[in-house]
């Protein structure tokens, strides 16, 4: 099998519409009605921890980070990432997610949240938030609920509403 020659850019708004048409394929118009959409809907994603995907000059992916916050711990959702379908077995899809958090540490971020397949998000450092520690704004499978840890933040102390945009850092409260 031939290498493919992938090249991964920061978000750029001049790619917008194509990652639209990429998602609104891969999602379809039932995308609106998930809940991480309502996340997503009117809070703009940081551009500069979102990435695409390239084979020469054709976008093949998109991921994206946008800011949220768990109880009042700033984090951020990840999603949607979409892999156009005839390259999803190239590992494209890994590659965005991983440079989304490599970025995302960088930044400082502590946590990453996302609703998906616990087998290939698993392998990414996602693990399964214990049911009923997070109340999202809308109706979700729990099974479905990751986060992903880029600092020391034990995974107990992920609990509380989630909602839009970034509130001010508390002190975490570890229960000994």
């Amino acid at each position: 099998m031939t290498e493919l020659s992938i090249t991964l850019l920061t978000d750029n708004p001049a790619d917008d519409a194509a990652i639209e048409r990429l998602v609104a394929r891969t999602f379809g118009p039932g995308r609106f009605a998930r809940t991480a959409y309502r996340l997503r809907e009117g809070n703009p994603h940081r551009r500069d921890l979102s990435f695409t995907a390239y084979i020469g000059t054709m976008l093949v992916g998109s991921v994206r980070l946008t800011p949220i916050v768990i109880g009042e711990v700033p984090a951020l959702l990840l999603g949607p990432l979409t892999v156009e379908p005839p390259f999803r077995s190239h590992g494209i899809g890994r590659r965005l997610v991983e440079r989304s958090l490599e970025a995302a540490k960088a930044d400082g971020a502590r946590l990453v949240l996302l609703v998906g397949d616990e087998p290939y998000y698993g392998r990414m450092g996602f693990k399964r938030v214990p049911h009923g520690q997070v109340q999202l704004p809308g109706p979700v499978d729990p099974a479905r609920v990751l986060v992903c840890a880029l600092d020391e933040t034990p995974l107990d102390a992920v609990r509380g509403a989630v909602r839009k945009g970034f509130a001010v850092a508390e002190p975490l409260q570890v229960r000994a």
